[in-house]
């Protein structure tokens, strides 16, 4: 069959009542050296448009555009400028350089092989919080990688060294509790922890697929809540749920940059494929200069850790502790915590004020605290109520 050439060709395809159709190849289209194609209609792939040289566009300033069909086509350029965000149903790949212009590239979620693919280490330019993948991306090549991926209206970066996507990786962002995800089959318990781990972000994940060893190189912004893990960013952790032993294991860290409200964290090496998920975890105890904080709260009457402790607080007598449960719902609150700690402190007991059921005894498991002191940072971290 004679291959089709396009130099530039504007797709204005309309049925009666401005009803929007597509652009449907059922056979085999070619995009020639120096060619352009713009599409400002639906992509309908059931034939062969994967040897492409030129630029091809995707252009609606009011409606979204689509992307589906049996195969999946691969552009050399590509550019998105769809106010409303482009969906794919079929994975799209491109070659040599992508823009995002406008709206972002919508993938299934639940779906990880379709995907936009970066092939042949394909750049990009243009993301923000306003313009990524949201959903999956995959790279292909011999360079480091940056995913330019997010959830909504917020980019999330994460980025893993050259050698990981020889074979193909691919990666998405969940801004989700890891506890409650909604397109895994099973749950990622934050309480579930290995050794040297005592406290797991319960505001986001990603996925990262592929079966070479790398680190990943994980962002975070004043939306990840990294006071709720740690009050020094040493002490931050990458960490990965392991499906065979069902908790999250320490990935280590290499180092970090940044502040508690926008900052990275690169992990030591490890097998994506090893792990279901990762995210941010915290591997120390708080010690605070004069203040000593007992994270071991067992309140069974013996006089010992039957309360939440914090030594040295009658020294800053304004402040206010907060408790969260693993849902981030406050289970305590109270103003002058050094006061009769031993009586009046946290001992396990739902008291706070959004609390729908007050007075009862709250599970066994990992909770979080916040410790306000007038005049400081706010510290927080991880408590362990154990009866």
């Amino acid at each position: 069959m004679k291959k089709a050439t396009f130099t530039l060709i504007i797709l204005f395809l309309q049925a009666s009542l401005n009803a929007q159709v597509a652009f449907h190849n059922f056979g085999e289209v070619q995009i020639h050296e120096m060619g352009n194609i713009g599409f400002h209609t639906n992509v309908i792939n059931n034939g062969t448009f994967d040897n492409n040289d030129g630029l091809a566009g995707f252009y609606h300033n009011t409606e979204s555009l689509t992307v589906s069909g049996s195969n999946a086509p691969i552009f050399n350029d590509m550019e998105i400028d769809v106010v409303d965000d482009l969906f794919l149903e079929v994975a799209v790949g491109v070659t040599n350089f992508q823009e995002f212009i406008n709206g972002s590239v919508i993938t299934p979620r639940e779906t990880p092989l379709v995907s936009l693919d970066y092939i042949n280490d394909a750049p990009y330019l243009g993301e923000n919080d306003d313009r990524h993948v949201d959903g999956y991306a995959s790279a292909t090549g011999i360079l480091d990688f940056s995913f330019p991926i997010g959830d909504d209206l917020r980019l999330r970066p994460m980025r893993i060294d050259n050698q990981a996507a020889v074979n193909t990786a691919r990666g998405a962002y969940f801004f989700e509790n890891p506890n409650t995800p909604n397109f895994f089959s099973g749950s990622f318990d934050t309480t579930s922890l290995s050794d040297l781990l005592y406290g797991v972000s319960i505001f986001e994940f990603w996925d990262l697929n592929g079966d070479t060893a790398t680190r990943a190189t994980l962002t975070w912004d004043d939306n990840s809540n990294i006071p709720t893990l740690v009050d020094n960013l040493e002490n931050l952790r990458v960490v990965g749920w392991d499906s065979a032993l069902q908790q999250w294991v320490n990935l280590g860290s290499v180092g970090t940059s940044g502040d508690f409200d926008n900052g990275e964290i690169t992990s030591e090496p490890f097998i994506p494929n090893q792990y279901t998920v990762i995210t941010f975890g915290s591997s120390e105890i708080l010690l605070d200069g004069d203040l000593e904080i007992f994270t071991a709260v067992s309140p069974n009457g013996d006089g010992i850790n039957d309360t939440f402790t914090i030594q040295g607080l009658s020294q800053f007598p304004n402040n206010e502790v907060s408790i969260f449960n693993r849902w981030g719902v406050e289970v305590f609150n109270k103003e002058q915590y050094h006061v009769n700690q031993e009586t009046e402190g946290f001992g396990g007991v739902s008291e706070g004020r959004v609390t729908i059921l007050k007075e009862e005894e709250l599970p066994v498991g990992t909770y979080f605290y916040t410790l306000k002191i007038n005049g400081q940072k706010a510290r927080a971290g991880y408590l362990y109520i154990n009866k």
